[in-house]
């Protein structure tokens, strides 16, 4: 059965309906979801409890359940993402600080963009084709190839996208970066040992890529935070590109510099927690001996 009609008359509603309405539709979705999915409310609430023991169990379901609401509002938007009208997009996703980001490409310098699992990141990386001719990003295939071929065309709709794929792995985004185009680098997921290092996240060893560290002093790229928020009470993005990360790595080991890196993190996180991406198993593997979290 082909599934795409269906999947964009949806998602092309969603891009279309008043804010009220894709606003209701969130808080709608954001109290079914823990309910239907509860391995992955099972997951969330593991992964507050391990980061913030020092919260009581009240505290931490208030950040779970605003976390669920942020989740699915940010599912709706990406109708708006994907098939809203682009001035639509500039009204709803703010862009705040494209000059550090101007600036480093017009010195021809390898630009990573270091964009922490947040959960407008989705909307973000749109808003940044409205101002990137080009860019990179690492891509994992969906099973579905009706929802791949949606997923691909709504990531790639403004403007010139490479999406490389899992099995390319870093050195796809390397061969990109060194040809000048900016790489929007995702560096918080748990992919195992290859590559990685036990690495504090909120005082946790976690398993975490070294790749960040590696390419900024190997390709002389320069690191830019880019943080992203969604704002439930108006339904608007605010995405902030920040400065490029000063003497990074430095004389930093991979292992200190990509501490530094998750110490970043971990400070934007303690903003707003319910933001977050907790609904993934940031803590899966674990060293030698130790039990699973999940």
């Amino acid at each position: 059965m082909d599934k795409k009609p269906l999947l964009r008359g949806v998602l092309g509603y969603f891009g279309r309906c008043p804010d009220r309405t894709r606003l209701r539709w969130g808080r709608v979705l954001g109290w079914l979801v823990p309910r239907l999915l509860r391995s992955r409310a099972h997951i969330v609430r593991v992964n507050l409890a391990r980061c913030f023991p020092h919260l009581t169990p009240a505290e931490r379901t208030r950040i779970e359940k605003r976390h669920f609401h942020l989740l699915a509002q940010s599912f709706i938007d990406r109708g708006l993402c994907w098939f809203g009208s682009e001035q639509r997009i500039l009204d709803t996703i703010e862009l705040r600080g494209e000059h550090h980001l101007q600036a480093l490409l017009d010195q021809g310098r390898p630009v990573l963009m270091f964009a922490p699992h947040f959960v407008a990141l989705d909307a973000t990386a749109t808003r940044l084709q409205l101002f990137l001719k080009e860019a990179a990003s690492m891509y994992t295939r969906q099973s579905d190839a009706d929802v791949d071929e949606i997923v691909r065309q709504g990531r790639t709709r403004f403007s010139k996208v490479y999406l490389v794929g899992r099995h390319e792995g870093v050195r796809g985004l390397i061969r990109l970066l060194r040809k000048g185009v900016p790489v929007y680098y995702l560096p918080d997921m748990d992919f195992g040992r290859k590559g990685a290092a036990f690495v504090p996240f909120f005082g946790i060893p976690t398993a975490t890529l070294l790749s960040a560290s590696q390419i900024a002093l190997n390709w002389d790229a320069a690191v830019i935070p880019v943080i992203s928020h969604l704002d439930l009470e108006t339904g608007r993005y605010q995405a902030w590109i920040q400065p490029p990360l000063q003497d990074f790595p430095g004389n930093d080991s991979p292992e200190e510099a990509t501490a530094r890196l998750n110490r970043l993190i971990e400070a934007q996180i303690l903003k707003d927690p319910a933001q977050y991406y907790w609904v993934h198993r940031r803590f899966k593997t674990r060293p030698e001996g130790e039990a699973g979290f999940y």
